[in-house]
């Protein structure tokens, strides 16, 4: 997923605590320090959709596991630099 770090974005929770607006960066790092419970219940609202692998349309709200793949690849860009 080539998703913009600089993309204004919003993380949920389902369990109805306060959104995080910010960008698609500041919200990944925020899931990232996550207990498990928190990061079932987190959806992050995006600003453009995107294509998801296996559909047919673009979405605007990306699940747990896509999440935990843009912390991946932050992580990954991270390791990278140094």
């Amino acid at each position: 997923m080539d998703i913009p770090w600089d993309q204004p974005a919003t993380l949920i929770d389902l369990d109805g605590k306060t959104p995080l607006i910010g960008t698609v960066r500041e919200c990944v790092m925020h899931f990232a320090i996550f207990k498990p419970f928190a990061r079932e219940a987190a959806r992050l609202l995006l600003t453009r959709p995107v294509f998801r692998e296996g559909r047919k349309t673009r979405t605007w709200l990306l699940n747990p596991d896509e999440i935990e793949r843009l912390v991946q690849r932050m992580r990954a860009e991270a390791e990278a630099l140094h």
